[in-house]
């Protein structure tokens, strides 16, 4: 038990979509609930049309002390609902979860911040949510500003800041904090592309110090660079755990799809769609390596956004990045918006070997990164007709390389001779 920071025993929590949230009522408001209860109950929409769903099920684990963890998995698989739970956010329904050592969360973007408040009293304000004395937090006030790089605006009210200020100053109090448990939940997801690192950053310091850390991303790179082990959750349920690169490889294939499309759209810089052509524009389904292949990309800029780049990342079927590209590296300039535009990437032939690939999406400007979406597309090289595999069918590695090559016969020189 002594090297053990979290336990985690049968636990689950049950949601009943449709039903009234628990409030704290006066006694006005108990008496007119019990008034309207029989009308509530036989009207549509009531008590009968709640439905229960298990955010999450029956999840057991151990995690050791200084163990750094990414969480993933897909979209509603119960990643940010562990989280909350693990930071005393939320109650679980059953099971249980043993917590040894101080916790520090960023959970979402300004919790805790109140909006008439300036970042230099949200700080204190936030600070001592966190549990930080407020000796502590004033040893620590210059570090935080400089980290959140917000010092001009410092005795500015948040509720003038951008999401960027607010996400910046949240992660600089809780990392500030120096916890025993660092948990973090998809804070990568905002802020511009220069404050990432520093965040990555400060995670792996963190890290290195011998703290435990809990990190959800959808950032797969993110994940392997900075976690030894990892939880895949599906479904509300934990389905493999183990080290960071083969959980990571049976995320990306259980995500694998031939096309992309937004669940739905956000009003903000959004990646709509996506799909695998051929030349000619007809869908491609098995690409082979000696053809190239066609990534068409449609996206949407509700407003004027100048410098926006639109790019793609090519995976390996266990996540690693093989290479990236985008619009700039081949001159192309990017419509600032506002408007829809459709971008069409194409990857030379002779240049992927067969193998299972990935697809990740970005779109950013130089302030931030706008959507990111990771794996987007997956499909399968095959070798078709490709000389490579002429004398062998298997090949390794994942691109292939034009290299100059000469082979002489070798002759000696006499001693002292250079050659």
């Amino acid at each position: 038990m002594a090297d053990i920071a979290i336990r985690i025993r049968g636990l689950g929590k049950r949601y009943t979509i449709g039903a009234r949230e628990e409030q704290y009522d006066l006694l006005r408001d108990k008496i007119a609930a019990a008034m309207s209860r029989p009308f509530r109950r036989l009207a549509p929409g009531g008590f009968a049309a709640s439905t229960t769903i298990w955010a999450l099920k029956e999840i057991s684990h151990d995690i050791r002390r200084g163990e750094v963890v990414g969480v993933i998995g897909g979209n509603g698989a119960g990643k940010s609902t562990l989280l909350k739970i693990l930071s005393r956010i939320t109650q679980p329904t059953e099971g249980e979860a043993e917590i040894h050592g101080r916790v520090g969360s960023l959970l979402e973007v300004g919790t805790g911040f109140h909006p008439d408040l300036t970042g230099r009293e949200n700080i204190f304000l936030n600070g001592a949510i966190l549990g930080m004395r407020k000796a502590e937090i004033e040893r620590k006030f210059d570090e935080i500003v400089r980290f959140a790089e917000i010092e001009q605006f410092i005795d500015t009210p948040v509720k003038h800041y951008s999401s960027g200020m607010y996400v910046r100053l949240g992660f600089a109090v809780a990392a500030q904090m120096e916890p025993e448990i660092l948990i973090v939940d998809e804070v990568l997801a905002v802020g511009d592309v220069h404050f990432q690192r520093k965040c990555l950053g400060k995670l792996g310091d963190v890290a290195r110090g011998g703290r435990t850390v809990l990190f959800v991303s959808h950032n797969m790179a993110a994940i392997q660079r900075l976690c030894s082990s990892a939880m895949l959750l599906q479904r509300g349920q934990l389905v493999r755990v183990g080290d960071v690169r083969s959980v990571v490889a049976s995320y990306l294939a259980g995500e694998a799809r031939g096309g992309y499309v937004a669940g739905a759209r956000t009003g903000e810089p959004q990646i709509l769609s996506a799909d695998l052509e051929d030349e000619a524009g007809r869908p491609l389904e098995a690409p082979i390596c000696t053809e190239p292949v066609v990534c068409r990309i449609r996206f949407t800029l509700p407003d004027r956004s100048p410098g926006t780049r639109i790019g793609i990342g090519v995976l390996s079927s266990d996540g690693v990045t093989v290479f990236t590209t985008n619009s700039q590296d081949a001159g192309v300039g990017c419509p600032s918006g506002p408007g829809e535009f459709d971008a069409r990437v194409t990857i030379p032939a002779h240049t992927l070997l067969a193998g299972d690939f990935h697809v990740a999406l970005c779109l950013w400007n130089a302030g931030a990164l706008l959507d990111l979406q990771e794996p987007a597309l997956s499909f399968s090289v095959d070798a078709g007709s490709s000389p490579l595999y002429h004398e062998t069918g298997t090949r390794k590695g994942y691109v292939r390389v034009d290299c100059a090559w000469s082979v002489t016969p070798f002759v000696e020189l006499p001693a002292g001779a250079l050659r």
